[in-house]
């Protein structure tokens, strides 16, 4: 071997800060906030402020390894901590506020954070759990001065703290494997997982993130992302956009139909990406109002499988393409995003948009994917036949923090829990998680396709299958429905919808109709459900 003589200057999150303050200083980012009005600045601006966060926590003793936690919505204050944090090298744990209680203690104790920094509707929450915090010293408001609470914690105004201190920060040279950012699972069974993201990571992730196989950003979008900071980075989008030259739009925590639609008219937002229950907020309100998205060109959806429904009414009736994305807290989380291909094109529109809609996307280059049938070998690309989705790749979790085992096998792939099928154009296709799919007589029903299906039928707001202990076939598919409010949803109507779209012994034994649960990110919360239901059919 012979090595190159290239230069080697480490991939770190400042040297994206660095570059989109030079290159796109003068590109707009807009803010909502709490209870404040819209705030505007530019790249420049977030530049000067972060290195402004960076040396009040410097000031509060805060160096490097050190973790701070974050409790906040998708505002410029939270994208400065972005920066400003893992800058400086210490690592942002951005806590998920729709755990629960003992959850979010639990994810900052076992961060071990010494600062947390949290948005001004948190301070309740903050004031009831701060006496279990174990290791936070320091608790800043992410307010101004004239609205910050004390939150019974004494806790300091954010723009106070940063007012007096430089506009500029040595950002240091740090290894590019260095901890920047701790995202732990929604816990859905046993405590969450720490999910250690690197420096390298996330600016490989970023970058992979505005190929045009991926989000396919330009210097002339405008970028709002409704997936939550707090989660998994966003996708990675407060990092892609900028490098891109995107304007950046941050809606903070309002994500309703009126709200999001404001910001898409007001600020011309051409690309948006969210978890499925946002969207169909957001079309009934467009259904009510008669009101259009005219500068929307994209709509990227990920979290859970995208009805079918949701993304025809997207395209024919608002003219918006949708893009299904698909990942984990453990990919940082790209794995794949159904974006078209020339051979595919080929076939016609009709083939086309069946796999940008029913697939969960197409290999991206940084990962690999391998489905493995139940005697270990490598199945087959042809779309049909399942197995369970294994990954590996630059930016999949090796270990979860503190763990002393690795998460991912000697050859570097991760279980991921889906059952998934790979066809030959690249296409991915989640068919179930391995504790969804239901096993009825020997023969599994995917509880993704049905609800999909379910989706579809007029007045459906959202469709949840689980497989329910049945005497005489071990499981059978129950059907939850939530209609939209105002709209009389019948069983025997949704059962006359599913008979021409399904095979007959997929039928559901019951429709339910009572609101779905959903977990801490948005995705249907099949454990409780499951739990509910548990022997509706044993009678």
């Amino acid at each position: 071997m012979i090595l190159g003589l290239m230069q080697t200057a480490p991939l770190l999150i400042s040297g994206i800060l660095r570059y989109v303050a030079s290159a796109h200083g003068g590109r707009e980012v807009v803010s909502r906030l709490i209870d404040e009005p819209i705030w505007r600045y530019d790249y420049a601006g977030l530049a000067r402020r972060s290195a402004q966060a960076a040396n009040a926590l410097t000031r509060l003793g805060v160096t490097s390894g050190d973790r701070i936690t974050s409790l906040a919505w998708n505002t410029h204050r939270h994208l400065e901590l972005f920066y400003a944090v893992p800058g400086l090298g210490a690592v942002l744990h951005t806590a998920n506020p729709r755990l629960s209680d003992e959850q979010i203690v639990f994810t900052i104790n076992h961060a071990a954070s010494g600062v947390l920094l949290f948005d001004r509707n948190f301070a309740e929450l903050v004031a009831r759990i701060a006496p279990q915090l174990t290791t936070v010293k320091t608790f800043v408001i992410l307010s101004d001065a004239e609205r910050t609470l004390d939150a019974a914690v004494g806790a300091a105004s954010y723009e106070t703290l940063i007012a007096g201190e430089a506009r500029t920060f040595d950002w240091p040279d740090l290894d590019e494997n260095a901890g920047a950012f701790l995202c732990y699972t929604s816990g859905t069974t046993g405590d969450p997982k720490g999910v250690l993201y690197s420096h390298r990571a996330v600016v490989l992730h970023a970058m992979a993130g505005g190929l045009n196989s991926a989000f396919g950003l330009t210097a002339f979008d405008v970028v709002m992302p409704c997936s939550s900071l707090y989660h998994a980075t966003a996708w990675g989008v407060p990092f892609t956009a900028p490098i891109c030259g995107s304007k950046l739009v941050l809606p903070a925590d309002k994500m309703d139909g009126a709200s999001l639609h404001q910001l898409i008219r007001d600020e011309g937002v051409t690309f948006t990406g969210g978890v499925p229950t946002i969207w169909t907020m957001y079309l009934a309100w467009l259904e009510q109002t008669g009101q259009r998205p005219d500068s929307l060109k994209r709509v990227v959806i990920g979290g859970s499988a995208v009805p079918r429904a949701m993304a025809e009414t997207f395209k024919t009736k608002y003219g918006v393409d949708v893009l299904q994305i698909w990942g984990m807290t453990e990919t940082c989380p790209i794995g794949v995003v159904a974006t078209p291909t020339p051979s595919l094109a080929a076939l016609g529109e009709d083939a086309l948009n069946d796999a940008i809609w029913t697939r969960q996307g197409r290999l991206q280059f940084g990962i690999e994917l391998r489905v493995e049938t139940e005697d270990g070998r490598e199945a087959p690309r042809d779309g049909e036949t399942s197995g369970a989705l294994k990954v590996r790749g630059p930016w999949v979790v090796r270990r979860y923090f503190r763990k002393d085992e690795d998460a991912a096998d000697a050859d570097g792939w991760f279980d991921t829990g889906d059952i998934a099928t790979l066809d030959e154009h690249g296409f991915m296709r989640i068919t179930d998680r391995q504790k969804d799919v239901i096993k009825s007589g020997g023969e599994w029903i995917s509880s993704i396709d049905l609800e999909n299906i379910a989706a579809g039928c007029p007045g459906v707001k959202i469709a949840a299958v689980v497989g329910a202990p049945h005497p005489k076939w071990e499981e059978r598919p129950l059907l939850i429905i939530e209609a939209h409010d105002g709209v009389d949803v019948t069983k025997a109507a949704v059962l006359d919808y599913l008979a021409p779209r399904i095979v007959k012994w997929w039928t559901p034994d019951d429709v339910i109709f009572a609101p779905v649960p959903l977990t801490a990110t948005g995705k249907i919360d099949k454990k409780v459900l499951r739990e509910a239901w548990r022997g509706h059919l044993m009678g």
